[in-house]
């Protein structure tokens, strides 16, 4: 197993994934699916996309302060709270991202699809947790032969359908964009060739069963690209990251969207409950994927994980890559 463990470029963000809805049903290039979920199809601007509605800032409180004292992923209503929150900073999502990652938001997920191994022209494309569609765009201008963004938060899809639907001095449209359940995910199985996920994973309310998920509709030899916070394991760079990200960006962020959910108090939180870089990988294992990168980026604030679908009669490789994903040596 190869794992990569260099410094690489970065981005904050997230993803409105997680909840309940939607049913399994069609392939990529369909327009709609079953259990009520929606792909876009066409629509009004020079690129084919609809203009936003909804998701004004402030909105109603989703998580209270007594609530994020525990840990958030355990609450039982965590799915509709994500989406409440989501819907309540979807206008200001991006200028959020843009200014509190200091401009490396894009870059990670650059990064990501450099990663992924994306074969040009060849591979399908899900985006799932897409949020405002910054991935599923980069893997468009990557190459994709077609991409679906997936987001379980309708504001943040009005959004993304608002934004360029064509890859980069493209003609044809490659872009959809669904309304659905990362752990239920409306496709059939064996749909797609990559399916992503940035800073989504740790919204859902059953991460095990998404990533299930995931393995599902993979064809063989698919890979899984997870981008996910993490903590930095150098002390001065951890404990600067810490203040920021604990004390600064709660602050600032809320002011910028004048959020009354509780979205940003919400998001520091959800990092330092979630999966350790050893767990995540180890979760990756258990549905059935080889860990084959776990690369930190931007001196460990985040990983990209990439996990290639791994043929049944292949042994998991276990504890290789829970070792290579903290060391960062080849396995």
């Amino acid at each position: 197993m190869e794992t990569r463990m260099k410094e690489d470029e970065a981005a904050i963000g997230g993803g409105g994934g997680g909840g309940q809805g939607a049913s399994r049903g069609a392939g990529p290039g369909n327009d709609t699916v079953s259990g009520g979920a929606t792909v876009s199809g066409g629509a009004t601007g020079p690129d084919g996309a609809t203009g936003p509605s909804g998701g004004a800032g402030g909105g109603e409180r989703a998580w209270a302060d007594e609530e994020l004292a525990s840990d958030p992923h355990a609450h039982e209503a965590k799915a509709e709270k994500v989406r409440r929150m989501f819907s309540a900073i979807a206008r200001s999502y991006d200028l959020n991202n843009r200014l509190h990652s200091f401009g490396r938001d894009q870059a990670w997920r650059r990064a990501a699809v450099r990663l992924s191994g994306l074969r040009r022209g060849e591979d399908d494309v899900l985006d799932v947790a897409c949020g405002t569609g910054d991935l599923t765009r980069a893997f468009a201008d990557g190459g994709a032969r077609s991409v679906v963004g997936l987001d379980y938060t309708p504001a943040m899809l009005d959004i993304a359908r608002g934004k360029r639907l064509r890859p980069a001095g493209g003609e044809v449209r490659t872009i959809r964009y669904v309304q659905g359940d990362a752990m239920s995910l409306p496709f059939a199985d064996g749909s797609f060739d990559v399916v992503s996920i940035a800073f989504g994973i740790r919204n859902v309310e059953r991460p095990p069963r998404a990533l299930a998920e995931f393995r599902r509709v993979l064809r063989p030899g698919g890979r899984v690209v997870v981008l996910e916070f993490d903590k930095p394991r150098v002390a001065p760079i951890r404990w600067g990251s810490d203040f920021y990200t604990n004390r600064v960006m709660p602050l600032t962020a809320t002011l910028i969207s004048r959020d009354r959910s509780g979205a940003y108090k919400y998001l520091p939180r959800s990092v330092r409950t979630f999966y350790t870089r050893e767990e995540m990988a180890g979760r990756l294992e258990e549905a059935g994927f080889e860990v084959v990168r776990a690369r930190p980026l931007t001196f460990g604030v985040c990983v990209c994980y990439v996990g290639r679908v791994r043929d049944e009669t292949e042994p998991p490789t276990g504890t290789r890559a829970l070792a290579a994903a903290t060391s960062g040596r080849a396995a």
